[in-house]
């Protein structure tokens, strides 16, 4: 009892708590306007039936949330192909942490790729910045996520990310339930993907033993992401301007639901996830007596490595990559046609971005970067 006390108010809900939270939502305007527009033309009884039906998280992630991202898959993007074969011991859970593309998909593609191949469902670590209407916040808890409290003093900080931590070790240690996390808070705007040390100190609060052995414990699983277009692209590179103009700019509430609209309703092209092994070994023939910030920095690289050397690379990256460089060092990986419809695609982003003074060559080197920087790195791995 006293672990589920603990973490009462950021764990996902437990499948006797549902059938009280589906009625809280079932009666929310809010949330039957919502459904209207996810689920357009069908009734919102038939929707409120369908929901009461469901005796687990998991039967409802299968006949709401698997459907709904498998029809996103379907209309807006060239195909969603999974590689988890590096992942020998498949009884295990693990800590999936992957590269940050999409608010809502990033997550929610490797769900219904693993419920593809006969896995589990995992739990997902989600900001409360997102939360924004409370029914939002109990439906991502129906959807066996896990909430990141952040906007906190420093103190507070401490103590929420020590009880998220120790919760993640609960969740794989007694649950046996794999996790996904970002590798960082909020998406790389450049798509310069880099694993901030913070968490991984966040997931060695937790757990018992040494950094390496806490570690261990939660059977880490880098994971690369890549989407071949990215929706919100020229959203980012907005915000790149108004960060460089607007002294102190902040998004706000609704450039956060634009994002995930955007996102989600947005063209992918071919999307692709690639898990690497578990960090296990690796991590197991490090230097237990080095210094702390050496040790995360080094467990950061090997993780960084990972997703960088497992990206697909499509035609695009190698495109901005010679664009940005002024050379034709990748010709050999693109057609004069597939250039023709990259530039005319960037070009088009461009045109999306509604700013009064709008600095183009600023925009467009932003965009091109964004393709550029998983070459970059990939090549830096290998």
């Amino acid at each position: 009892m006293g672990i589920s006390i603990e973490f009462d108010d950021i764990r996902p809900y437990n499948n006797e708590e549902l059938p009280q939270i589906f009625e809280e939502l079932i009666s929310d305007p809010a949330f039957q306007n919502a459904i209207a527009y996810a689920i357009p033309g069908v009734p919102f009884e038939a929707v409120a039936q369908k929901m009461r039906s469901c005796k687990t998280s998991l039967e409802f992630q299968k006949a709401f949330s698997a459907e709904f991202l498998w029809g996103i898959a379907r209309k807006y993007t060239n195909g969603l192909t999974f590689d988890n074969s590096a992942l020998t011991n498949q009884e295990l859970s693990y800590t999936y942490i992957s590269n940050h593309r999409d608010i809502i998909l990033d997550s929610g593609f490797l769900s219904i790729l693993l419920l593809n191949v006969g896995k589990e469902t995992v739990e997902i670590a989600i900001g409360d910045n997102l939360l924004i209407y409370p029914w939002i916040k109990k439906l991502v808890r129906v959807n066996k996520s896990f909430i990141v409290q952040r906007g906190l003093s420093m103190r507070q900080m401490l103590e929420s990310s020590a009880r998220m931590s120790r919760y993640m070790h609960y969740a794989i240690a007694e649950k046996g339930q794999s996790i996904w996390i970002a590798q960082r808070e909020g998406r790389a705007k450049d798509s310069n993907d880099r694993t901030q040390d913070s968490v991984l100190k966040m997931l060695a609060m937790g757990g018992e033993g040494g950094i390496i052995d806490k570690l261990l414990s939660l059977n880490i699983a880098p994971l690369s992401i890549s989407y071949e277009y990215d929706p919100c692209d020229y959203l980012k590179a907005k915000e790149f301007q108004l960060k460089r103009d607007i002294e102190g700019y902040k998004k706000t509430t609704q450039d956060d639901l634009k994002n995930m609209e955007t996102g989600l309703f947005g063209f992918k092209g071919q999307v692709h996830l690639q898990a690497a092994a578990c960090l296990n070994d690796k991590l197991t023939g490090l230097d237990r007596s080095l210094a702390k910030c050496e040790l995360f920095a080094q467990i950061s690289a090997i993780i960084d490595k990972e997703i960088h050397r497992n990206y697909k690379l499509y035609p695009g990256n190698y495109i901005a990559h010679d664009l940005l460089a002024g050379d034709k060092q990748f010709a050999d990986k693109y057609t004069t046609e597939d250039q023709q419809r990259f530039e005319e695609y960037i070009a088009g982003q461009i045109e999306k971005i509604d700013l009064s003074e709008k600095d183009i060559p600023y925009l467009r080197e932003k965009l091109l970067t964004m393709y550029a920087n998983p070459l970059k790195n990939y090549l830096a791995a290998l």
